[in-house]
């Protein structure tokens, strides 16, 4: 992984040329995307699976691209292609290692969520885009762009109540059923008890564990549910928590900071292969501001009628129902939240900073990795949001930082 191109530098004329790793569901998405941009072309597309790239094909001729290349390895396509955005559409225990390999390749990259499936690949993601110049985006929006969870609104108008401190300090936030957080929340289980299958000719299972540890094949592991294992992804929580979170962090004003205690009850002992179910995570911040996840699996008078923002001052309900009422009216008279360059063509060629980045995404990222790493262990745990490392805690910091399989590294 030591080679390395030019970062791009594009003229606002110039076509961007995309490339797509993975071409599962989700990548049809970032091809829809992509067609949204008349100055941009997809050129290429890969994937460790024969029969979803073909399915790809039908998708790329949709949206006008019926020229995309078809690559098996993610190397051989960066080393071969005229790249501009790489689009990491993969499991995401590919995601920090083709992240950073994309951009020491001179590429721009829209990465998918969680941004990285532990807390120190998300370091070495932020340092390689340092050391290139490169623009990273994480495909996740509603801090800037849709109507919030369970919210009616987006998040602009919460941001300016919180902004003015009509709430009061510190704020509780709690994300619950109520807001639509039973979505997916305990819905990717894990099987321990599958039995090992035959590999099929269509997939190279090899490639497609890559840096994950060897574990027999079972179809289980390689469709949708790899979700449900802690080797590839976190469950639920880290396919969708960055949606829900990321917005949660920027309204806290935590983009440059992390909680420093979280405690989880989860009802069931954590298998160390399989996710299960989980009931309630805290995370508390230094200065007493928290965060309040509660799944699918706890009960509906536990968070009926609970807030979603509450402080001190003021509360926000889901559908956007205040108290006191009179938050209303104050909206209107409040200054909006500095702008957001919220386009990533743009970023791209301006060379400025999409408003997800690398920077605020790790830190979005690693709430999730603090829920889980909680959940697994069953017990408080404290965590310094300066070395981004939980304290005099050894079993903790090595789910925070795991090793890659040989020959796989960063």
């Amino acid at each position: 992984m030591s080679m390395s191109k030019t970062p791009p530098k594009c003229p606002p004329c110039e076509r961007l040329r995309h490339a797509i790793i993975g071409t599962g569901c989700v990548s049809r998405s970032h091809i829809a995307r992509v067609s949204q941009d008349p100055g941009a072309e997809l050129v290429a597309v890969c994937d460790v699976k024969k029969t979803a790239l073909r399915q790809t094909d039908e998708f790329c001729d949709q949206y006008h691209f019926p020229k995309a290349k078809h690559y098996h390895d993610f190397r051989e396509m960066l080393e071969a292609e005229d790249i501009d955005i790489v689009h990491v559409c993969t499991p995401p225990h590919w995601h920090a290692l083709m992240n950073v390999y994309a951009m020491d390749m001179g590429c721009d990259v829209w990465a998918e969520k969680p941004l990285t499936r532990t807390i120190a690949e998300g370091e070495k993601i932020i340092a390689a885009a340092k050391r290139n110049g490169s623009i990273l985006r994480i495909n996740t929006w509603l801090r800037f762009e849709g109507p919030f969870y369970g919210m009616k609104t987006t998040v602009e108008p919460i941001k300016r109540l919180v902004m003015s401190g009509a709430l009061g300090w510190p704020l509780t936030v709690r994300v619950s059923r109520h807001t639509g957080f039973d979505w997916k929340a305990s819905m990717w289980m894990g099987r321990p008890d599958a039995s090992p299958e035959p590999v099929p000719d269509d997939i190279d299972y090899d490639m497609w564990l890559g840096p994950a540890p060897y574990k027999p094949y079972t179809s289980h592991r390689t469709s949708a549910s790899f979700r449900g294992y802690w080797d590839y992804d976190g469950g639920g929580l880290a396919d969708m928590g960055q949606h829900y979170l990321d917005p949660v962090q920027y309204l806290l004003d935590k983009d440059n900071t992390s909680p420093v205690e979280i405690e989880a009850i989860a009802p069931r002992q954590q298998h160390p292969d399989a996710i299960g179910i989980w009931g309630r995570v805290e995370m508390t911040y230094a200065d007493g501001c928290k965060i309040i996840l509660e799944s699918c699996e706890w009960g509906d008078e536990e968070t009926k009628g609970k807030p979603y923002i509450e402080g001190p001052d003021g509360k926000i309900f889901p559908n956007f129902q205040t108290q006191p009422t009179n938050l209303l009216k104050l909206l209107k008279t409040l200054p909006p939240p500095p702008p957001q360059l919220t386009d990533f063509n743009t970023a791209v060629r301006t060379r400025r900073k999409f408003a997800l980045n690398e920077c605020n995404g790790h830190r979005s990222n690693i709430l999730v990795h603090l829920a889980n790493i909680a959940i697994r262990l069953g017990r408080k745990l404290h965590f310094d949001p300066q070395t981004m490392r939980f304290v005099n805690d050894p079993e903790a910091n090595r789910l925070a930082d795991q090793p890659m399989r040989l020959p796989w590294r960063i």
